[in-house]
């Protein structure tokens, strides 16, 4: 088993993670185009996004390198921002 294999992610990042894709999924028009621009199949992001995958550190990586955020925003899920908008990216204010 690789070192990258055993990295685990807790329940939380896994969550901000699948959000991320999610969000993406919403700018990018459909699985197949994300999957194509995060380099990854498209059974892999669905699989990932459905939750009938673990998350993997490599994942993470490519979504903050397609989204040009922090690995750290994807996996706090400062990205995307609360409040954002999946479909338009528009993001509200908190009151």
């Amino acid at each position: 088993m690789s070192a990258v294999a055993e990295i685990g992610l807790t329940p939380k990042e896994q969550a901000n993670a699948r959000a991320a894709l999610r969000f993406l999924r919403a700018k990018c028009g459909t699985w197949s185009t994300l999957a194509k621009a995060l380099h990854l199949g498209e059974s892999t992001v669905g699989n990932v996004a459905g939750g009938h995958a673990a998350v993997t550190p490599t994942v993470v990586f490519r979504i903050a390198k397609f989204a040009r955020v922090g690995i750290d925003d994807v996996l706090t899920g400062r990205f995307p921002a609360p409040g954002t908008c999946p479909h338009c990216g528009h993001r509200t204010e908190p009151s």
